[in-house]
Protein backbone atom coordinates (compact mmCIF):
# COMPACT_ATOMS: atom_id res chain seq x y z
CA UNK A 1 0.00 0.00 0.00
CA UNK A 2 1.46 2.97 -0.78
CA UNK A 3 1.80 6.14 1.59
CA UNK A 4 1.04 8.99 0.38
CA UNK A 5 -0.39 12.20 1.60
CA UNK A 6 -4.45 13.13 0.01
CA UNK A 7 -4.47 14.11 -3.45
CA UNK A 8 -6.18 16.88 -3.01
CA UNK A 9 -4.11 18.22 -0.86
CA UNK A 10 -1.00 17.99 -3.12
CA UNK A 11 -3.23 19.50 -5.69
CA UNK A 12 -3.81 22.35 -3.50
CA UNK A 13 -0.21 23.06 -2.77
CA UNK A 14 1.16 22.43 -6.69
CA UNK A 15 -1.22 25.34 -7.53
CA UNK A 16 -0.15 27.43 -4.59
CA UNK A 17 3.49 27.06 -5.33
CA UNK A 18 3.12 27.89 -8.65
CA UNK A 19 0.86 30.67 -8.23
CA UNK A 20 2.57 31.64 -4.53
CA UNK A 21 -0.90 33.05 -4.42
CA UNK A 22 -3.27 31.25 -2.43
CA UNK A 23 -6.58 33.00 -4.18
CA UNK A 24 -5.27 32.59 -7.29
CA UNK A 25 -4.79 28.82 -6.66
CA UNK A 26 -8.28 28.79 -4.79
CA UNK A 27 -9.25 30.26 -8.49
CA UNK A 28 -7.57 27.96 -10.94
CA UNK A 29 -9.06 24.78 -8.64
CA UNK A 30 -12.29 26.45 -8.65
CA UNK A 31 -12.96 26.28 -4.35
CA UNK A 32 -12.36 29.13 -2.16
CA UNK A 33 -9.45 30.61 -0.30
CA UNK A 34 -9.81 28.93 2.87
CA UNK A 35 -10.68 25.09 1.25
CA UNK A 36 -6.91 25.70 -0.57
CA UNK A 37 -5.69 27.12 2.71
CA UNK A 38 -7.11 24.14 4.75
CA UNK A 39 -5.31 21.58 1.96
CA UNK A 40 -2.03 23.25 2.63
CA UNK A 41 -1.96 22.92 6.44
CA UNK A 42 -3.31 19.22 6.27
CA UNK A 43 -0.44 18.78 3.93
CA UNK A 44 1.65 20.64 6.10
CA UNK A 45 0.68 18.41 9.24
CA UNK A 46 1.24 14.99 7.38
CA UNK A 47 4.94 15.89 6.20
CA UNK A 48 5.62 18.15 9.59
CA UNK A 49 7.29 20.22 7.07
CA UNK A 50 6.41 24.10 6.73
CA UNK A 51 5.91 24.51 3.22
CA UNK A 52 5.09 28.17 3.03
CA UNK A 53 6.04 31.73 4.97
CA UNK A 54 3.21 33.65 4.36
CA UNK A 55 3.54 37.23 4.15
CA UNK A 56 1.38 40.18 3.37
CA UNK A 57 1.93 40.10 -0.60
CA UNK A 58 1.12 36.20 -0.61
CA UNK A 59 3.46 33.33 0.19
CA UNK A 60 6.90 32.37 -0.91
CA UNK A 61 8.31 28.48 -0.75
CA UNK A 62 10.14 27.52 2.44
CA UNK A 63 13.33 24.85 0.94
CA UNK A 64 11.24 21.77 1.88
CA UNK A 65 8.52 23.41 -0.20
CA UNK A 66 10.92 24.23 -3.30
CA UNK A 67 11.83 20.99 -2.97
CA UNK A 68 8.08 19.36 -3.00
CA UNK A 69 7.62 22.13 -6.14
CA UNK A 70 10.23 20.31 -8.26
CA UNK A 71 9.04 16.93 -7.43
CA UNK A 72 4.90 17.91 -7.69
CA UNK A 73 5.75 19.31 -10.79
CA UNK A 74 7.65 16.67 -12.85
CA UNK A 75 4.77 14.39 -11.49
CA UNK A 76 1.92 16.37 -12.33
CA UNK A 77 3.18 17.02 -15.98
CA UNK A 78 4.04 13.63 -16.80
CA UNK A 79 0.75 12.46 -15.15
CA UNK A 80 -1.26 14.92 -17.65
CA UNK A 81 1.04 14.39 -20.57
CA UNK A 82 0.34 10.62 -20.25
CA UNK A 83 -3.74 10.95 -19.78
CA UNK A 84 -3.97 13.12 -22.60
CA UNK A 85 -2.34 10.58 -25.02
CA UNK A 86 -4.25 7.81 -23.26
CA UNK A 87 -6.99 9.79 -24.29
CA UNK A 88 -6.40 9.92 -27.56
CA UNK A 89 -6.04 6.40 -28.01
CA UNK A 90 -1.81 6.71 -29.15
CA UNK A 91 0.51 4.37 -28.15
CA UNK A 92 3.27 6.07 -25.96
CA UNK A 93 7.03 4.35 -26.01
CA UNK A 94 8.57 5.78 -22.77
CA UNK A 95 12.92 5.16 -22.74
CA UNK A 96 14.90 5.85 -19.72
CA UNK A 97 17.98 7.53 -20.51
CA UNK A 98 21.19 7.81 -18.20
CA UNK A 99 23.57 10.19 -18.68
CA UNK A 100 25.93 13.05 -16.80
CA UNK A 101 23.51 16.23 -15.78
CA UNK A 102 26.12 18.54 -17.29
CA UNK A 103 25.51 16.78 -20.49
CA UNK A 104 21.73 16.56 -20.36
CA UNK A 105 21.33 20.49 -18.94
CA UNK A 106 24.36 21.53 -21.19
CA UNK A 107 23.52 19.92 -24.37
CA UNK A 108 20.65 17.33 -24.41
CA UNK A 109 17.87 19.49 -23.03
CA UNK A 110 18.20 22.51 -25.41
CA UNK A 111 17.70 20.09 -28.07
CA UNK A 112 15.20 17.68 -26.42
CA UNK A 113 12.26 19.16 -28.71
CA UNK A 114 13.06 18.68 -31.50
CA UNK A 115 13.52 14.88 -31.16
CA UNK A 116 10.00 14.95 -29.32
CA UNK A 117 8.36 16.69 -32.17
CA UNK A 118 10.01 14.36 -34.72
CA UNK A 119 9.15 11.38 -32.60
CA UNK A 120 5.61 12.71 -30.81
CA UNK A 121 4.90 9.09 -29.55
CA UNK A 122 8.18 7.99 -27.86
CA UNK A 123 8.61 9.87 -24.33
CA UNK A 124 12.46 10.09 -23.16
CA UNK A 125 12.69 10.40 -19.24
CA UNK A 126 15.98 11.66 -18.43
CA UNK A 127 17.85 10.39 -15.55
CA UNK A 128 21.08 11.84 -14.15
CA UNK A 129 23.27 9.14 -13.41
CA UNK A 130 23.75 6.07 -14.90
CA UNK A 131 26.44 3.14 -15.28
CA UNK A 132 27.13 0.24 -17.91
CA UNK A 133 26.21 -1.95 -15.12
CA UNK A 134 22.56 0.12 -14.58
CA UNK A 135 22.26 -0.89 -18.25
CA UNK A 136 23.17 -4.03 -18.50
CA UNK A 137 20.67 -4.66 -15.54
CA UNK A 138 17.99 -2.82 -17.23
CA UNK A 139 17.69 -0.48 -14.59
CA UNK A 140 17.86 2.44 -18.01
CA UNK A 141 17.13 1.84 -21.34
CA UNK A 142 20.19 3.68 -22.84
CA UNK A 143 23.23 5.40 -21.82
CA UNK A 144 25.24 8.37 -22.73
CA UNK A 145 28.88 8.31 -21.25
CA UNK A 146 31.94 9.18 -21.95
CA UNK A 147 34.91 5.85 -21.83
CA UNK A 148 37.10 3.89 -24.01
CA UNK A 149 35.91 0.22 -23.75
CA UNK A 150 32.81 -1.50 -23.67
CA UNK A 151 31.77 -4.91 -22.59
CA UNK A 152 30.94 -6.89 -25.84
CA UNK A 153 27.24 -7.58 -24.70
CA UNK A 154 26.58 -3.28 -24.97
CA UNK A 155 26.63 -1.57 -27.98
CA UNK A 156 28.33 1.95 -28.41
CA UNK A 157 27.47 3.96 -30.94
CA UNK A 158 30.12 6.94 -30.92
CA UNK A 159 28.90 10.16 -30.90
CA UNK A 160 31.74 12.32 -30.30
CA UNK A 161 35.65 12.42 -29.48
CA UNK A 162 36.20 13.90 -25.71
CA UNK A 163 38.03 17.02 -25.77
CA UNK A 164 38.81 19.34 -22.46
CA UNK A 165 40.63 22.18 -21.86
CA UNK A 166 41.16 25.36 -19.83
CA UNK A 167 38.16 27.92 -19.75
CA UNK A 168 37.87 31.46 -17.63
CA UNK A 169 36.29 34.56 -17.68
CA UNK A 170 36.99 36.60 -20.72
CA UNK A 171 39.20 39.00 -18.94
CA UNK A 172 42.00 37.01 -17.62
CA UNK A 173 42.96 36.09 -20.99
CA UNK A 174 46.20 38.35 -20.97
CA UNK A 175 47.22 35.69 -17.98
CA UNK A 176 47.28 32.71 -19.98
CA UNK A 177 49.54 32.42 -22.99
CA UNK A 178 51.19 28.97 -22.92
CA UNK A 179 50.18 25.54 -20.66
CA UNK A 180 52.67 26.70 -18.21
CA UNK A 181 51.11 30.11 -17.37
CA UNK A 182 48.49 28.08 -15.66
CA UNK A 183 50.54 27.21 -12.78
CA UNK A 184 50.32 29.16 -9.59
CA UNK A 185 47.27 30.28 -10.63
CA UNK A 186 43.89 29.39 -9.15
CA UNK A 187 42.14 26.18 -10.79
CA UNK A 188 38.74 24.93 -9.99
CA UNK A 189 38.19 21.09 -10.44
CA UNK A 190 34.74 19.22 -10.53
CA UNK A 191 34.32 16.06 -8.34
CA UNK A 192 33.18 14.45 -11.08
CA UNK A 193 36.81 14.44 -13.01
CA UNK A 194 38.30 15.19 -9.68
CA UNK A 195 41.71 14.35 -11.95
CA UNK A 196 41.27 15.94 -15.30
CA UNK A 197 43.66 19.07 -14.05
CA UNK A 198 45.87 16.41 -13.60
CA UNK A 199 45.57 14.67 -17.02
CA UNK A 200 45.79 18.10 -18.85
CA UNK A 201 48.42 18.76 -17.46
CA UNK A 202 50.40 15.35 -18.49
CA UNK A 203 48.97 15.88 -21.77
CA UNK A 204 50.65 18.81 -21.93
CA UNK A 205 54.23 17.90 -20.31
CA UNK A 206 53.75 19.82 -17.04
CA UNK A 207 54.19 18.27 -13.98
CA UNK A 208 50.36 16.95 -12.45
CA UNK A 209 50.82 17.38 -8.81
CA UNK A 210 51.21 20.90 -9.96
CA UNK A 211 47.47 21.08 -11.06
CA UNK A 212 45.96 19.10 -8.14
CA UNK A 213 45.13 21.19 -5.29
CA UNK A 214 42.57 24.41 -5.64
CA UNK A 215 38.96 24.86 -5.46
CA UNK A 216 36.06 21.74 -6.08
CA UNK A 217 32.28 21.69 -7.08
CA UNK A 218 30.16 18.94 -6.95
CA UNK A 219 28.75 19.73 -10.23
CA UNK A 220 30.00 21.31 -13.39
CA UNK A 221 27.44 23.47 -13.81
CA UNK A 222 28.77 25.40 -10.86
CA UNK A 223 32.37 24.64 -12.02
CA UNK A 224 31.46 27.07 -14.91
CA UNK A 225 29.63 29.43 -12.95
CA UNK A 226 32.87 29.64 -10.57
CA UNK A 227 34.71 30.64 -13.82
CA UNK A 228 32.00 32.87 -14.77
CA UNK A 229 32.47 34.86 -11.37
CA UNK A 230 36.16 35.07 -12.07
CA UNK A 231 37.29 32.80 -8.87
CA UNK A 232 39.30 30.70 -11.12
CA UNK A 233 40.28 28.82 -14.10
CA UNK A 234 38.13 25.91 -14.81
CA UNK A 235 38.93 22.83 -17.00
CA UNK A 236 35.87 21.35 -19.16
CA UNK A 237 34.76 19.18 -22.16
CA UNK A 238 34.24 21.43 -24.94
CA UNK A 239 30.93 19.90 -25.67
CA UNK A 240 29.87 21.07 -22.26
CA UNK A 241 31.12 24.60 -22.25
CA UNK A 242 30.21 25.07 -25.50
CA UNK A 243 26.91 27.36 -24.86
CA UNK A 244 28.90 29.40 -21.99
CA UNK A 245 31.45 30.67 -25.14
CA UNK A 246 29.09 30.58 -27.64
CA UNK A 247 27.87 33.56 -25.32
CA UNK A 248 30.38 34.78 -24.45
CA UNK A 249 30.67 34.10 -21.08
CA UNK A 250 33.34 31.94 -21.05
CA UNK A 251 36.66 31.87 -23.14
CA UNK A 252 39.14 28.70 -23.79
CA UNK A 253 42.48 30.50 -24.21
CA UNK A 254 44.03 27.43 -24.80
CA UNK A 255 41.51 25.61 -26.96
CA UNK A 256 41.02 21.97 -26.15
CA UNK A 257 42.82 18.70 -26.77
CA UNK A 258 41.61 15.06 -26.94
CA UNK A 259 41.37 12.78 -24.20
CA UNK A 260 41.41 9.73 -26.01
CA UNK A 261 37.91 8.45 -24.71
CA UNK A 262 34.75 9.25 -26.86
CA UNK A 263 31.20 10.11 -25.81
CA UNK A 264 29.36 6.93 -26.62
CA UNK A 265 25.05 6.64 -27.04
CA UNK A 266 24.94 2.77 -25.11
CA UNK A 267 22.48 0.26 -25.59
CA UNK A 268 22.05 -3.63 -25.63
CA UNK A 269 22.87 -5.40 -27.87
CA UNK A 270 20.10 -7.24 -29.57
CA UNK A 271 17.83 -4.61 -28.13
CA UNK A 272 14.58 -5.07 -29.78
CA UNK A 273 13.54 -1.28 -28.05
CA UNK A 274 12.37 0.32 -31.39
CA UNK A 275 11.96 4.01 -29.50
CA UNK A 276 15.78 3.25 -28.58
CA UNK A 277 16.97 3.08 -32.33
CA UNK A 278 14.82 6.18 -33.25
CA UNK A 279 16.69 8.12 -30.62
CA UNK A 280 20.10 6.98 -31.17
CA UNK A 281 19.61 7.73 -35.09
CA UNK A 282 18.06 11.07 -34.13
CA UNK A 283 21.55 11.96 -31.91
CA UNK A 284 23.62 11.00 -34.69
CA UNK A 285 21.64 12.79 -36.98
CA UNK A 286 22.07 16.21 -34.35
CA UNK A 287 25.60 15.98 -34.75
CA UNK A 288 26.41 14.59 -38.01
CA UNK A 289 29.03 17.32 -39.15
CA UNK A 290 30.23 18.94 -36.13
CA UNK A 291 33.57 19.20 -35.15
CA UNK A 292 34.93 17.94 -31.86
CA UNK A 293 35.73 21.33 -30.24
CA UNK A 294 32.65 22.85 -31.75
CA UNK A 295 29.69 20.09 -31.60
CA UNK A 296 27.11 22.33 -31.78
Amino acid sequence: MRRLPPLNALRAFDAAARHLNISAAARELHVTHSAVSHQVRQLEEWLGKSLFIRHAGGVRLTPEGQSLKQVADQIFSQLQAHCEELAEGAPVAEIVLGAPASFLSNWLIPRLDRFESAHPHVRVRLQTSGTIEDLQRQVIDCLIVSGQNWPANVDAVRLFDEHVGPVCAPDWAHRIGAPKDLIGQPLLHTSSRPHAWEAWAAGNGLEPASFANGRRFDQLSLLLEGAVARLGIAIAPATLVQREISHGRLIAPLGFIATGATFAFCSMVGSPNEAVRDFSEWLQEELSGATPDSPC
